[in-house]
């Protein structure tokens, strides 16, 4: 297996020496991007998304529940995700393991950072009762770059929801869910945008076999208001500061482009 890295690492190697890549894309080039939302009947909100041959899934719950005691006024998101064991040889059963365990905290951070989900107006009685967004991935099939395909699943998820309303009687202390349903107070969109360095270059979106000989990988979640809500370096290796200050401009670029793309899928 080392010596078969080595070969396709030497020949990923010379094929970015000649300005190009593996699949013919440039190196700020994201393969194909598919994005379906509503696919899930029983859910409040779901969305499919298809980058190249990686495939990702994901539904949104909702209930009530209490917040957390140091956040009484706002609202409970959390974020989970799978790694079916059909999607990839290399995903087993069980638990979650550190790549999903990364790969939810980071898109979490993203979407929760940027104030993408305004969770005070998830807040039906403060400091007892308020709504809890579940945001439940499961990774389909793995060609590398999970890490943008879930993100841009999530928040697109969360644009296609839906929640009921709900009125309190504060008398009884009884909470009454209405058969009226409004969208989820999604105020921004965070995309993140995630790049291999492979010797000395930065490739936006690696596919697998790229993810396989990369030095390091960097994700840079931004939103449109020109901030970046999450950075996320992983799989070692080191980004000289004028490479990490290309990436911000390129995530910034990339993330444009892609926040279009969800906004026609889920306006229809």
């Amino acid at each position: 297996m080392e010596v078969m890295a080595g070969i396709m690492r030497d020949h990923i190697l010379s094929i970015l020496k000649e300005g190009k890549r593996i699949d013919d894309r440039g190196f700020e080039d994201y393969r194909p991007i598919e994005i379906q939302v509503g696919v899930i009947e029983k859910a409040e909100g779901s969305a499919l998304v298809k980058l190249g041959n990686t495939q990702v899934l994901v539904g949104i719950k909702l209930d009530l529940g209490e917040p957390f005691p140091d956040t009484p006024n706002m609202g409970v998101m959390t974020t989970n995700v799978e790694l079916v064991p059909l999607a990839s040889p290399t995903f087993e059963p069980g638990p979650p393991d550190e790549r999903a365990i990364e790969l939810a905290r980071v898109v979490d951070r993203g979407i929760r950072e940027s104030k993408a989900l305004d969770l005070e107006k998830l807040v039906i009685v403060p400091g007892k009762l308020v709504r809890v967004v579940f945001i439940d991935v499961h990774v389909l099939d793995h060609d590398g770059n999970l890490m943008d395909a879930i993100g841009i699943a999530a928040i697109a998820a969360l644009l296609n929801a839906k929640m009921p309303k709900v009125e309190y009687d504060e008398e009884k202390g009884e909470v009454t869910i209405l058969d009226e349903w409004e969208p989820l107070p999604v105020q921004k969109i965070p995309i993140p945008v995630t790049f291999a360095k492979i010797g000395g270059t930065l490739v936006v979106d690696p596919n697998l076999e790229e993810e396989q000989v990369m030095d390091g990988k960097l994700t840079i979640t931004t939103d449109e208001t020109g901030h970046i809500s999450a950075v996320q370096k992983s799989e070692g290796g080191a980004f000289k500061l004028e490479e990490v200050m290309y990436a911000v401009e390129v995530a910034f670029k990339k993330a444009e482009e892609i926040r279009k793309l969800i906004l026609e899928a889920v306006q229809g």
